[in-house]
């Protein structure tokens, strides 16, 4: 017994001493006046870097709009990925998110469940030892009724997939 307290003690030195987890994500708020319509989106992050190279993580988000008659009411969604960083010094580091997201959107009484699949390129310029901002700007994959973006296969490099948010590295 002694024995497997003392490995689990040094497996999880390890691990906190190499660990890098991360959290942030993305905050918007937009009123249209024409529409009178106000809308907001939480999206949340979590993530874990295995190395300087690969990364865990994923995205919850929750969406809402104060008129139906502009589109969804709520959407809710879920988009685990894997993180590739191809470049980085010691302020800029580009990345590819790799994943699936799932999706499920209300519309009055009815709700509609979408996904999505591909690739999504990043930047995260490194503030401190902490603290990113990060963007996202362009897709290219495969959506089919997907919360945010619209249905077909392809490539955007877009406003409409463009984000940007913070990473806090513990």
């Amino acid at each position: 017994m002694k024995k497997i307290v003392v490995l689990i003690f040094v497996v999880m030195a390890a691990l906190s001493a190499k660990a890098q987890f991360y959290a942030g994500g993305n905050v918007a708020l937009w009123h249209n006046d024409d529409a009178d319509n106000t809308s907001f989106l939480i999206e949340p992050e979590f993530g874990y870097n295995f190395s300087e190279q690969w990364a865990v993580g994923a995205t919850l988000g929750f969406a809402h709009n104060s008129k139906e008659t502009v589109g969804f009411k709520n959407a809710f969604s879920f988009a685990p990925y894997v993180r590739y960083s191809y470049y980085e010094n010691k302020v800029v580091r580009l990345f590819l998110d790799g994943g699936i997201g799932v999706s499920s959107v209300k519309y009055g009484d009815n709700s509609e469940g979408g996904f999505e699949l591909g690739i999504k390129p990043g930047l995260a310029i490194k503030l401190n030892n902490h603290f990113s901002l990060v963007a996202k700007c362009g897709f290219l994959g495969y959506r089919d009724d997907y919360a945010y973006g619209t249905d077909g296969y392809g490539f955007s490099f877009g406003s409409e997939d463009l984000s940007f948010g913070f990473h806090y590295e513990f």
